[in-house]
């Protein structure tokens, strides 16, 4: 009886380790990929850039992303690759030290390639990894998951403003080695994943899922679902990609202190995704997603009109409320189509960062020819695109009678 006892203790505490290692990767990627933004107003200056250049060099990065990692996804559900998450990593590395000691435009936008490539191939099967270790608790796990990420995109812009402000941007290549430690867990994450598989492969082989919805329903569902991330996404992008001159501009606040109003956003969002997931498994994920996106419009047509303690106050509920959405977006998809989780995950991941990259050029454009509080006045309206989130089928309810 001890025995037996002991097994499923040992299968849970092994899946929560492999967790929290895939989440502190997804701290360090994320970190990483955070600092191109974070230094935006170094780059800005040592430049001498446009609004529309620091809105190409995020398109870059993220259209990059966007278009590989649905291939990657698609691509690794058919031929498991365990070790492509420390090549997208070394990837990273790569675009942090031609960051680093970059000496034009041109260089930026190469360095921009490398790390949305490394993000390419990350995301997808960290997803995979982050739902192999579940335990049947996706949205628990997708939440751990993407919370590294969060808090990654919340310590960047902290980092580069108490290191890369002061020494400069060549200071960008010492996170190099946070790179190479990324790579050394991704690794050994790699041989979990690879006996992971071969254990799989060894039982008889089971009946593969199949959605509980019609097909025509699974589109309408799939492509609402892509409303509601451009809708989070383009409103996220105003913030992550200009909120530093938003502040600058309106408040006249330093550089400095401007980045530690980034950093109490970013961290609100991380402390919405982590209850995002949980509360999904809890009340359904049709709830969260459709109070998390159409719940925060009242606050966004209020932040343009806020003096500087309501402005981040606001920045904080509307973070917080919009990132609850995303790891319950990500496991509906899956539900609806439960044969392709590395499809869905780089589908999704991929077009979030596309649309993050659409929307920083085309919002940097605007904030050239009309001002920078013009986009956050634009944006407000973002979020009533949560209305759409009627047209989602409630998943419990196919199941039960499936």
């Amino acid at each position: 009886m001890n025995t037996a006892q002991s097994q499923p203790q040992t299968a849970n505490q092994t899946g929560f380790r492999v967790l929290g290692a895939i989440s502190f990767t997804h701290f360090l990627n994320d970190m990483l990929q955070s600092l191109l933004l974070a230094i935006y107003p170094i780059l800005k200056g040592s430049f001498h850039l446009s609004f529309a250049q620091i809105g190409l060099v995020t398109f870059t990065y993220q259209i990059t992303a966007s278009l590989l990692q649905p291939i990657v996804g698609a691509y690794t559900d058919k031929h498991p690759k365990p070790y492509s998450l420390a090549f997208g990593m070394t990837s990273t590395m790569t675009g942090i030290l031609l960051l680093a000691f970059a000496q034009n435009f041109a260089m930026l936008l190469v360095a921009a390639v490398f790390m949305g490539t490394g993000s390419s191939i990350f995301h997808p099967e960290s997803s995979r990894v982050a739902r192999l270790a579940s335990g049947g608790q996706h949205g628990l796990a997708q939440s751990i998951f993407q919370v590294g990420g969060n808090v990654g995109s919340a310590v960047g812009p902290l980092l580069a403003a108490l290191l890369v402000v002061p020494h400069g941007q060549s200071s960008v290549g010492w996170f190099a080695f946070a790179a190479l430690t990324g790579i050394a867990i991704l690794w050994k994450i790699g041989d979990w994943y690879k006996e992971k598989q071969r254990v799989l492969a060894s039982k008889p082989k089971a009946i593969a899922p199949v959605s509980a919805l019609p097909k025509r329903t699974v589109v309408i569902a799939m492509t609402t679902l892509m409303f509601l991330v451009f809708s989070k996404y383009f409103y996220l992008s105003s913030l992550t990609s200009y909120y530093t001159f938003y502040l600058i501009e309106k408040f006249h606040l330093s550089v400095q202190n401007a980045q530690i109003y980034l950093f109490v956003f970013l961290g609100a969002v991380a402390a919405g995704t982590i209850l995002g997931g949980p509360i999904g498994d809890r009340i359904g994920r049709k709830q969260v997603i459709w109070v998390s996106i159409l719940g925060v419009a009242p606050f966004t047509m209020m932040l343009p009109y806020a003096d500087l303690m309501w402005t981040g106050v606001l920045s904080v509920i509307i973070g917080f409320t919009l990132a609850s959405a995303f790891p319950a977006i990500i496991v509906y998809a899956q539900e609806l189509m439960p044969n392709k989780v590395g499809l869905v995950s780089g589908l999704f991941f991929g077009f979030a960062f596309g649309m993050g990259g659409i929307s920083a050029a085309v919002l940097g454009k605007f904030a050239d020819l009309y001002g920078i509080e013009y986009v956050y006045r634009l944006c407000a309206f973002l979020p009533f695109i949560g209305l759409l989130a009627i047209f989602l089928p409630n998943m419990h309810r196919a199941k039960s009678k499936a």
